[in-house]
């Protein structure tokens, strides 16, 4: 007998929930047979949905939640909705019933629930969110990308194993390349945190794969496999790259429309433009992980469709076919990190940095 792999879907989550959830889980459920999925929400609204995506009805049960969290809910909020669609997912994979999460709902409510439900590995000082993007290389992995504004050496050093991990799991990489990013790639440069942890890896078992500092521009050039970097600065390079792909797409629109000319030079150069929009389609990149945590729990993009969320749970499942939790604590139990509280004086090495050695 196959095995099978249970995820848990808020299927109430998204601008467009439940239509495109249960679309998604039918193109999901074709792609992953051995995928089981636990549905969360309204039950006459799936059950209905279910009938004419059959496929999906077949790999699914539906469990009925009473409330669904709205986008503009507060966490704190959020917190205090024990019967909703995402609760009751996330309680899911708490008890053991799934072995993830997948929802396009809140942000900010599924960070805050995973985290007080779930609770983070053991080891793991903070929970990190990752996600992968493209760039001239390949696909690449950058994290944190908001979970937390400020970090110290340790999360630094963790987020590296995270992405260590994560890359080989989902990207397939065997020796997955990490950079710290920072103003300037010279080891001078960035402040004493940054040079610490730094020094940390170096001295690590990921030592051999650690690049050292890269810069803003070497994210979409591919310079590391992995980007490590805190989550306010994660955020904005973010939203930046986010920004500047819709620039450029609008650009080209108004480039290709200006002029009869234009739309014929468009008509001939439409077979790359297409090959071009394909391989920067955000639903490629949909599914943004929180890592660390006691389970998978996957964020979809809110406003996508139904491809983008099927590709929200094709990351879940190479996560949990792959135990990619077994290996986060396997490459913990490699690296020792300092805990709360001990600074560049509680154990010097050579005159500065926290200890932080690689377990041998």
């Amino acid at each position: 007998m196959s095995e099978h792999f249970t995820l848990a879907v808020d299927a109430m989550g998204g601008d467009r929930a439940p239509d495109i959830v249960i679309a998604g889980v039918s193109l999901a459920a074709e792609r992953h047979p051995a995928a089981r999925f636990l549905l969360f929400g309204d039950e006459a609204r799936l059950t209905a949905l279910l009938r004419r995506h059959r496929r999906a009805a077949s790999h699914s049960v539906v469990r009925h939640a009473p409330e669904a969290i709205p986008g503009d809910m507060k966490p704190t909020a959020a917190l205090r909705l024990r019967g909703a669609s995402m609760r009751l997912a996330i309680d899911a994979v708490a008890s053991g019933e799934a072995m993830g999460v997948v929802s396009a709902g809140n942000t900010g409510a599924l960070m805050a629930l995973a985290k007080i439900v779930l609770k983070t590995l053991p080891g793991i000082d903070r929970p990190a969110m990752a996600a992968i993007g493209p760039s001239a290389r390949g696909d690449v992995v950058m994290l944190d990308l908001g979970a937390n504004v400020a970090c110290d050496v340790r999360n630094l050093v963790e987020f590296a194993v995270m992405g260590d991990v994560f890359a080989r799991t989902v990207l397939g990489l065997p020796q997955p390349t990490i950079g710290l990013l920072n103003v300037g790639a010279e080891e001078m440069k960035g402040d004493e945190q940054l040079r610490q942890a730094a020094d940390a890896l170096r001295e690590s078992y990921l030592g051999p794969q650690f690049h050292g500092f890269v810069e803003g521009h070497d994210i979409a050039a591919g310079t590391t496999d992995v980007i490590v970097t805190d989550g306010f600065t994660g955020n904005v390079a973010l939203k930046t790259a986010e920004g500047a792909l819709k620039l450029v797409g609008g650009l080209l629109r108004q480039v290709f429309s200006s002029s009869l000319s234009a739309r014929l030079g468009y008509l001939l150069a439409r077979p790359g433009l297409d090959r071009l929009r394909e391989w920067l389609d955000p639903r490629r990149y949909n599914g943004a992980v929180m890592l660390g945590l006691n389970g998978v729990v996957v964020k979809s993009h809110g406003g996508t469709d139904a491809a983008g969320f099927a590709h929200a749970i094709d990351v879940a499942m190479d996560m949990v076919v792959h135990h990619f939790n077994d290996r986060m604590r396997e490459g913990l139990g490699r690296i020792v990190v300092p805990q709360p509280g001990v600074g560049p004086t509680d154990g010097p090495r050579n005159g500065h940095g926290p200890r932080l050695a690689a377990a041998r």
